[in-house]
């Protein structure tokens, strides 16, 4: 794994495909958290009202004021929104820029999270028009960045996905995943937990050099 110096410079200078998707999904995901914390707003009653766009069926001050709103841990759901794209855009910023090869676990969760958070934008929508016959312009927005951040996700997640199952990977792919794999330090060797189950009750621990001590 890079240290964080070379972290810091693949982040900010790295021009790969996956790093510029990656890009692409962490500001995808802050248009959510900007539209969650919109809505926030009003739903904690700071704003009297919700700008949404002039046409029909737009109407996101009657849809986010509704019960169903509220029915999710007593909270508000734009503040969950709010927290999950957040979520979203610390797995899109984790990592440096081969960590399909190196940390394979990071692309392979970013794209589960913004598939949960597609289908969980479309049920959000369903319930709003179901319940009032309207839309929230913000939550659609959120829904469109979701489903555009899923399929900027999966190049990455295929190639994490080859790097664990070794699927599909040349001969030279293989072998050089095979020098990687055995350049790792190997794992720390396991300590035993000391056998307590058969002294007796009244033993003492004796320091080092001394013998064992019974009260």
């Amino acid at each position: 794994m890079p240290s964080p110096a070379q972290l810091s410079y693949e982040l900010r200078k790295a021009r790969t495909d996956d790093m510029q998707r990656r890009r692409w999904i962490v500001g995808l995901s802050l248009v959510g958290t900007a539209a969650g914390a919109v809505v926030g707003l009003y739903q904690m009653g700071m704003l009297k009202r919700l700008p949404d766009l002039p046409v029909k069926p737009f109407d996101a001050t009657k849809v986010d004021k509704q019960p169903y709103a509220y029915k999710r841990l007593q909270t508000p759901d734009a503040l969950l929104m709010l927290a999950s794209y957040a979520a979203t855009a610390v797995l899109a910023g984790a990592g440096g820029k081969d960590r399909a090869r190196d940390n394979p676990t990071l692309p392979i969760l970013l794209a589960a999270k913004t598939l949960y958070d597609f289908a969980t934008a479309v049920k959000l929508g369903t319930e709003e028009w179901q319940e009032t016959r309207a839309l929230c312009g913000y939550c659609q927005a959120a829904t469109v960045a979701s489903l555009v951040s899923a399929g900027l996700a999966m190049p990455e997640a295929a190639k994490a996905v080859r790097e664990v199952f070794a699927i599909g990977l040349t001969e030279q792919e293989r072998r050089e995943r095979e020098r990687r794999l055995a350049a790792r330090p190997p794992a720390p060797p396991r300590v035993a937990p000391e056998d307590t189950a058969r002294r007796p009750k009244n033993y003492t621990r004796p320091l080092k050099g001394q013998q064992p001590v019974h009260a």
